[in-house]
């Protein structure tokens, strides 16, 4: 067991249990997971998965922003029900991504597992973009990805991150009722602890997507 698995197990779970409370500081907490994943990832030859670290940094900035400025009038942004065209356009998009993966992977590296390590590359930008704009889908789609990233991070002798990731299942469907609590009330307060867009400040410029996750 290493010291980045264990650091991304600490960060990884504050992460989306922040995700799940509303919590704006989701974000850097991610970016630092992000950084830590990227390192575990690609010495364990999950190279897809550890380029994805890279684009969630990006993405982690961008869901940073939206949820402080991405609402009506640039306010908070709130929860809302995943629209119709983005569940289409997001799942060919992920789709096509996953083939584009499976011929690099296995074309230009030893990745130990190209198909599904393109799989849930590509599930999870899928899940991390839902993350940023506050679409309730986002949890359905982390739903699927962190089973299958279970049984694949333990077939990598990565035990602790596996761990990491059946808490995580538990998580997201925590996130999942919650989130559609707070929809069915949109006046209501975020949980106990969020935090309020002026006390983090701006985006930093470069994630995580989550990811994210």
């Amino acid at each position: 067991m290493s010291v980045e698995e264990i650091l991304g197990f600490v960060t990884g779970a504050a992460c989306v249990w922040l995700a799940v409370r509303q919590n704006v500081w989701t974000f850097p907490v991610g970016l630092a997971n992000n950084v830590v994943f990227l390192v575990l990832f690609t010495g364990a030859g999950l190279y897809a998965n550890a380029g994805l670290q890279v684009v969630y940094l990006v993405l982690g900035a961008l869901g940073w922003y939206w949820w402080l400025r991405g609402g009506t009038d640039r306010g908070r942004l709130v929860v809302h029900r995943t629209p119709r065209a983005a569940w289409v356009v997001g799942l060919v998009a992920a789709a096509a991504t996953t083939a584009a993966l499976v011929a690099v992977l296995t074309t230009w590296t030893d990745s130990a597992v190209p198909f599904w390590d393109a799989l849930t590359t590509s599930s999870s930008l899928l899940a991390q973009t839902m993350l940023g704009r506050k679409w309730i889908g986002n949890w359905w789609v982390w739903i699927a990805t962190d089973v299958v990233l279970v049984g694949l991070y333990a077939s990598q002798g990565l035990w602790l991150t596996a761990a990491l990731y059946v808490g995580f299942v538990a998580l997201c469907v925590q996130g999942l009722r919650e989130w559609s609590a707070a929809r069915r009330d949109p006046g209501a307060e975020p949980a106990a602890g969020t935090a309020e867009p002026r006390a983090v400040g701006p985006a930093p410029v470069p994630d995580g997507v989550e990811q994210a996750r």
